[in-house]
């Protein structure tokens, strides 16, 4: 029981998880009193016959054994599909254990923290919803995909007199892995770090009070690929194909120089396959973290845990192959749990002699989809917060 957990403070739980897989072994194991689930592609790829499952999907989740010590949740769907203008597929679930006393969340058109109680459901339009901060990115950051779902949707709460906000976030991926070859950074590094900035710059704007804050999510983070390959492939020739209309090129073919020319990698639009895969899974594939350049761009505004498992995409979706990579994309970390610096210093705050901080993964060996979830569990040192209450107001009942 969460509320019987050795080490003292608050036990905090974050999960991403792209398509909503399902996590109580975390559960069971980090207890958490406070718990959050970060979804993208809620409802899966096939949104738009999936979607009517979703309701049901939630009712048995928050019915469910490993929740039934969860007296308190919010639940925000985005699942109003037919709204081109403001579809996300975002999905938010927050869940409080019945140990924990006075949780607050704030009401941004109110601008004052209310009460926690029972279990709520926002589902379709979330743009009324004064609980959260919602908005898509704009067209013409992404121009090559004509009906893109990639947005934030954004919470604040006051947990143990500490005040944070909680981003969910879908940035925008690669189109193309010939394109994403031309240049180092790539094409579309540069459009995830305009829309991150973008994020970054709104939650900490005039508007509200700044507090910590955590973003987690499908950030669509790509090892830099020209770098990648050249390294895989240093011995070998490469022959390009071309589109015999356009003269486009539609296939670069990596050759061994010599051992009878055999294929290295096969690069299309949506092919990446390497002979080897076990380079991406040898020692969690930390060799490969050299080429993961796209966060230090914020490294003055985000700050990430030591990475130690390995590339959370894209994994097989073949109920048998829960280990094996699809031969799509290079694999790459695309979710991670991201923190503010002042957020950074309240998780450490909490460690001691006993580790009570874990980044990880959830189901290694198991099918979760094309993304494994990753996973952020801390404890809130007792009194943390305390210092800053006043300054949150957080211990008001409004």
């Amino acid at each position: 029981m969460a509320g019987k957990a050795a080490a003292p403070g608050t036990a905090v739980l974050l999960v991403t998880a792209n398509v909503g897989s399902l996590f109580d072994d975390v559960v069971h194991t980090h207890k958490p009193h406070f718990m959050a689930l970060h979804c993208q592609e809620f409802g899966g790829k096939n949104y738009e016959t999936s979607m009517s499952h979703v309701d049901k999907f939630v009712k048995e989740l928050l019915s469910s054994d490993a929740m039934k010590e969860y007296n308190r949740a919010r639940v925000y769907l985005d699942e109003n599909f037919k709204s081109q203008e403001h579809f996300t597929a975002l999905g938010s679930f927050y869940f409080l254990h019945e140990s924990l006393k006075n949780i607050y969340q704030f009401d941004f058109k109110a601008k004052k923290y209310k009460k926690v109680t029972g279990k709520e459901i926002y589902s379709d339009t979330l743009e009324s919803t004064p609980m959260l901060e919602k908005e898509k990115f704009p067209q013409d950051y992404f121009p090559e995909c004509k009906w893109s779902r990639k947005g934030f949707v954004r919470t604040r709460w006051c947990v143990a007199d500490c005040a944070f906000d909680l981003v969910n976030i879908h940035l925008f991926h690669d189109a193309s892995n010939l394109v994403a070859w031309e240049t180092s950074p790539s094409v579309y590094s540069g459009i995830r770090h305009k829309a991150l900035g973008y994020v970054l710059d709104r939650i900490i704007d005039q508007r509200f009070e700044k507090v910590s804050y955590f973003v987690f999510g499908d950030f669509n983070f790509r090892l830099d690929s020209k770098s990648v390959v050249e390294t895989l492939c240093t011995q070998a020739t490469m022959q390009t194909v071309r589109a015999a209309d356009t003269n486009e090129v539609v296939k670069l073919i990596f050759r061994e120089s010599d051992n009878d020319r055999k294929v290295m990698l096969q690069l299309e639009k949506k092919v990446f396959h390497y002979f080897n895969q076990e380079v991406f899974r040898d020692n969690n594939g930390t060799a490969l973290l050299e080429f993961d350049k796209e966060l230090s761009v914020f490294k003055d505004r985000l700050y990430e845990l030591d990475i130690s498992f390995p590339p959370s995409y894209p994994y097989s979706e073949d109920s048998g192959q829960g280990r094996q990579y699809m031969n799509t994309r290079c694999p790459a970390w695309c979710d991670r749990v991201l923190m503010s610096p002042s957020a950074r210093e309240l998780i450490l705050k909490s460690e001691s002699e006993e580790k009570v901080v874990t980044y990880d993964h959830i189901g290694p060996n198991v099918c979760m989809g094309d993304h494994k979830p990753v996973f952020l569990a801390f404890r809130i040192a007792p009194g943390a917060g305390k210092p800053h209450a006043h300054v949150h107001k957080c211990c008001v009942v409004q």
